[in-house]
């Protein structure tokens, strides 16, 4: 739920920013339709429909078609989504406006007295900057998402992603990310073509390039903590291994210690080494350093000795107590 709301928070403040300039109106609406729309045939007219689960993206979308065309769309039925179980709107174009509007827009191509789909985008559309940051938002207005990690999961991460029915002009829309250093990638999913990026980084740069100031804040928010979260359980794994360690190293010392003990018995021990196995046979729980502290020693020191009975320790017995659990 959280990630359909980042989403959707994304698309609520773009709608919200809107463009000033009718050629960002008709590159956005272009790029709505590209990913989200189908052509209809009825008769002699040519038309179009779309569909959409935000009711925000449709009031914006039919405001864009009623601003540049003085289209009026109509909400022909509603239909639940299979995937994720959500309503959708399908809204329809069908007058003697609607060839002209997909015309207008670069997806429908006219030589003489016949008609064709465009595979590509039209880079009359996306001539100036600011009409390729509107196609950028149009297209992730449609069909786009963005996935946040969840930080209680080491493995989940970022994603953003704009899904296209056709190779080619996701293609087109890669190449329009990329002349903002904007590195995306394409993935062939039932039947789409789909553009993602997985970096933090990536969707940083193309939620900055959108104007989505307060979603790209959200995110670097995320990132702070999901970066000390990492430290921490870093920080935590190594201790415990540490621990995991020192718990090993100080049975091997004590099988040692009983080894000596039950063939020679510790009485046959130098004084410093006999000394040293009583204390660690004394307290089995203690720190090398609680121990070099009782004993009056060096760390080291105390290492060497305890090195020094587990050599002894496997002469005794032939077998070598290192590796050992």
């Amino acid at each position: 739920m959280a990630n359909i709301n980042f989403t959707g928070e994304i698309k609520k403040e773009i709608v919200r920013a809107s463009f000033e300039n009718a050629c960002c109106k008709t590159a956005a609406l272009s790029a709505f339709l590209r990913v989200t729309g189908s052509i209809l045939r009825r008769g002699a007219w040519v038309g179009f429909e779309f569909i959409t689960e935000s009711e925000r993206t449709a009031e914006y979308i039919l405001g864009l078609l009623e601003d540049l065309y003085g289209a009026e769309l109509q909400v022909v039925r509603a239909e639940t989504d299979a995937r994720n179980g959500h309503e959708r709107l399908v809204f329809q174009c069908l007058s003697e406006k609607s060839l002209y509007i997909l015309m207008e827009l670069g997806i429908i191509a006219r030589e003489g007295e016949t008609f064709s789909l465009r595979t590509n985008i039209d880079r009359y559309l996306i001539e100036n900057d600011c009409c390729k940051r509107a196609y950028i938002i149009g297209a992730f207005l449609g069909s786009g998402s963005c996935t946040l990690p969840k930080l209680e999961e080491a493995r989940s991460g970022y994603h953003w992603e704009v899904v296209f029915s056709g190779r080619d002009i996701a293609e087109d829309y890669r190449e329009i990310l990329s002349e903002y250093e904007i590195l995306a990638k394409c993935v062939e999913r039932k039947g789409t073509t789909v553009v993602y990026l997985k970096s933090r980084e990536s969707i940083s740069d193309i939620l900055a390039l959108i104007g989505a100031e307060n979603s790209l804040q959200k995110l670097d928010r995320l990132a702070i903590r999901k970066d000390e979260r990492n430290q921490i359980n870093r920080v935590a794994n190594c201790l415990q291994k540490n621990f995991d360690k020192s718990v090993l190293a100080s049975v091997r010392q004590i099988r040692a210690i009983e080894s000596i003990r039950d063939r020679v018995g510790l009485q046959e021990l130098e004084p410093s080494l006999r000394e040293t196995a009583t204390a660690r046979i004394r307290d089995r729980e203690a720190s090398l350093k609680e121990l070099a502290e009782r004993l009056g020693i060096s760390k080291s020191c105390l290492n060497h000795r305890l090195r020094r009975l587990e050599k002894i320790a496997e002469e005794l017995s032939g077998d070598p107590l290192h590796g050992e659990n």
